[in-house]
């Protein structure tokens, strides 16, 4: 079976390079011919543990194909997936000229039967406007199948999730179809979902959504907890030992943010606007995330008042751990706060730093250790949980910064331990612990 994959971002590469592993033939199709010759050399274009090595390992069993021309990519194919990016149009709606794109050139290459794979998160009906566009443009003798496969990867640990997902979802308009990628994916003995088009398609957006609330609603918790002495932790942990309601998600922080999130909630929001039906609860979620990202600014400003000339470290630029994503990071938000208030900002990351830095140049300074970030600090925000962040000493603080001021938007540290230091330290839905 010969596979093809338009788009090498997180989706479209993984997917490429898990499915080679399992023994296909795979090619992985990108405009960027620059991408694509570091890609056939074993260099990922992502940040990904594991990928590399997978690309390489693959690469020289001859089972995994780079290429930046379409007919290549397309001709002599079984299945095609569609895999690049619908990013955010400005009313908060999914652009979809991309997924458009492929699907015409799709059209005008392939030479044979084919099903063509929607891995793209795309609106409900977007399928059915690929089929057409397909459709139109094809060659009267070639017969195309549409099929809905969305993704559910994790950045971050996105290997791991191909290979140990809880299902594998397939919207098609046939049996045939259905049982052609139900065969496809027999490989990787995970639970198949088999479903209309357009119910798959809602599923990538029901989860994403409901994931969305499970950590707005915690946020919103943490908030209050604060206000009457609660403890965030020990709430989650209590209500997530309820089967009903489960441990996932329920970690109190400065929101969600990444590629996902933030955009498959708004363009769900707007599907429904469209349709004429007030989405309530969804809106109160994306506009409780929205808050929660400025939570510890505005507690810097309560407590220190002017934040002008104070020097401020940021631990994690990254949106999450183990990965170089920056798209809706908390800590770009922060980083304009801080410089609107006129504070002096340094920011560290193991991995995201240069993504920071070509955003903002030397408007911040840039530090190659957490260490070196709160040298001489005045206040500190832990934004990422890295490895390297949640280890550092809660001595290293009391030793290296100027008057240690610490805000944990990730509850790295235990607040008794946190009390033992000559810190103040401020989290999440936590008691703050002020110096003695």
């Amino acid at each position: 079976m010969k596979i093809s994959i338009a788009g090498t971002g997180y989706v479209g590469l993984v997917t490429g390079v898990c499915l080679a592993d399992i023994g296909y033939h795979v090619t992985c199709f990108d405009i960027d011919e620059q991408k694509v010759q570091r890609m056939r050399d074993g260099i990922s274009p992502i940040y990904e543990p594991g990928l590399d090595e997978l690309i390489k390992k693959n690469i020289e069993a001859g089972r995994l194909h780079f290429t930046a021309f379409a007919e290549e990519a397309y001709r002599h194919k079984d299945i095609i997936y569609i895999a690049v990016g619908t990013p955010e149009n400005e009313d908060g709606s999914a652009n979809l000229q991309y997924v458009e794109a492929v699907a015409s050139a799709i059209a005008e290459h392939i030479d044979q039967d084919v099903i063509v794979v929607t891995k793209s998160t795309v609106p409900v009906g977007t399928n059915d406007r690929i089929k057409q566009i397909i459709e139109q443009k094809k060659k009267q003798n070639v017969e195309v199948e549409i099929v809905s496969n969305p993704e559910f990867l994790r950045e971050g640990s996105a290997i791991h999730d191909t290979f140990h997902g809880d299902r594998i979802v397939i919207g098609a308009e046939s049996e045939r179809a259905a049982e052609k990628m139900r065969k496809l994916y027999e490989p990787f003995g995970l639970p198949i979902v088999v479903t209309n088009i357009r119910s798959a398609e809602m599923i990538k957006y029901a989860a994403n959504a409901f994931l969305a609330t499970k950590i707005s609603f915690i946020n919103e918790i943490a908030n209050i907890c604060e206000r009457v002495g609660a403890d965030i932790d020990d709430v989650a942990n209590g209500i997530g030992m309820d089967k009903r309601i489960g441990k996932e998600f329920l970690r109190a922080g400065i929101g969600y943010g990444g590629s996902c999130f933030p955009k498959d909630t708004k363009a769900l929001a707007q599907l429904a606007d469209q349709i004429d039906y007030r989405f309530n609860l969804l809106e109160s979620v994306i506009e409780v995330n929205n808050h929660q990202r400025v939570v510890l600014f505005e507690k810097a400003e309560r407590m220190l008042g002017s934040l002008k000339g104070k020097k401020a470290a940021i631990l994690g630029l990254a949106f999450k751990p183990n990965t170089d994503d920056i798209r809706e990071a908390a800590s770009l938000l922060l980083i304009d706060k801080l410089l609107q208030a006129g504070a002096i900002v340094k920011g560290y990351d193991p991995i995201a730093l240069e993504r920071v830095q070509k955003l903002y140049g030397d408007r911040i300074q840039y530090a190659d250790s957490p260490i070196d970030a709160i040298k001489e600090a005045d206040l500190v925000f832990i934004v990422t949980e890295w490895e390297d962040i949640k280890s550092l000493p809660l001595s290293a603080y009391a030793e290296h910064m100027n008057d240690p001021l610490i805000f944990d938007g990730r509850n790295c540290y235990d607040v008794k331990e946190a009390s033992r230091y000559p810190v103040t330290y401020v989290s999440i839905g936590r008691e703050p612990v002020y110096k003695a």
